[in-house]
């Protein structure tokens, strides 16, 4: 498979600093990989010589197994870490566990960190192509890019014009502010519902709607993309109880049988059914949550494919 265009970025740090036409060619290569996962014989040769380290400093399932599978599929040698497992547990820093890994001769390192910023200080310090698989409640490039791949299938094409409410914990999550970078620049309107408390203050500024209103919210949108409550960032009580949460903002079933038109129903995982959304809507006919999760392995192998044509066509090598 051969890159006739390539990225502008040497790192996917965040949803931010890509260019629309990067988001656009990231999507478009990773409708023909969808294709290659989708084959008898799932793998290609595309990266047989390159080497991917998997930094986790935070727990994950979909996001580490989707990106792991990603690199499989695309032949490449791959290094799996684990904080929990490792010397960062004996006081050693982010920058020498990273130099030690870089040591092996790694090209492209996938880490997830707490601490928003600290791919972007990776990036300064390390000749390898850094892919951000989030940063605290920072940033998801990929959660993104495979969230706006994923409605794109299912409308049919293009998202310009289309409305997207991101609904849940919005002030806690890293998933809400990719996506509206990445929605804006696809032409996608973007709207926020959830209770005061959970929507941050200032939001309006990135040019989204803000509701409180989930039954206006879901009657104004093509797509929910509904967030968890990440209770586990949460450092003081910022809604009365996981029940009253359910009854006033979750995607409950009673509320999606009034509306009059289908809505398409999101959601990035892990789900907390029965508190965000329902079970009966997470599994309707009408959801495309396991699409996202199949849709994630072809948009991280676009990613690295692109990233590592790139990191080849500046070292002189052949793309």
């Amino acid at each position: 498979m051969a890159a006739d265009q390539q990225l502008s970025v040497q790192h996917v740090l965040g949803i931010k600093y890509l260019l629309a036409s990067d988001v656009e060619l990231i999507l478009d290569t990773a409708l023909q990989f969808k294709e290659v996962i989708n084959r008898p014989i799932k793998k290609v040769p595309s990266l047989r010589d390159t080497t991917v380290a998997n930094l986790f400093f935070e727990n994950s399932t979909r996001t580490r197994i989707s990106f792991e599978l990603a690199e499989k599929r695309l032949s490449a040698d791959t290094v799996n870490f684990s904080a929990a497992s490792s010397s960062v547990k004996k006081g050693e820093t982010l920058l020498d566990t990273v130099n030690n890994i870089l040591a092996m001769k790694v090209d492209m390192v996938v880490m997830r960190h707490p601490a928003p910023g600290a791919h972007h200080f990776l990036a300064s310090k390390i000749n390898a192509s850094i892919i951000n698989a989030g940063d605290g409640t920072h940033e998801h490039p990929t959660q993104a890019l495979l969230d706006a791949y994923s409605m794109r299938d299912a409308l049919g094409g293009d998202l310009r014009g289309k409305k997207v409410c991101i609904f849940g914990d919005v002030t806690h999550s890293r998933v809400a502010l990719s996506n509206i970078f990445c929605l804006q620049k696809l032409g996608a309107h973007v709207r926020v519902c959830g209770p005061p408390t959970l929507i941050p203050k200032h939001i309006s500024s990135l040019g989204v709607e803000v509701s409180y209103d989930v039954d206006d919210s879901l009657a104004w949108c093509d797509v929910a993309n509904v967030l968890r409550i990440q209770l586990e960032r949460q450092d003081t009580k910022f809604i009365p109880s996981l029940r009253e949460y359910n009854r006033y903002f979750g995607i409950t079933r009673e509320r999606v049988d009034r509306l009059d038109k289908p809505v398409i129903i999101m959601h990035p995982g892990p789900i907390n059914r029965g508190v965000e959304i329902d079970t009966s809507v997470a599994d309707s006919e009408h959801s495309i949550i396991l699409e996202q999760v199949e849709n994630g392995v072809a948009v991280r192998m676009a990613v690295l494919y692109l990233l590592a044509a790139r990191r080849k066509t500046e070292s002189g090598g052949l793309v």
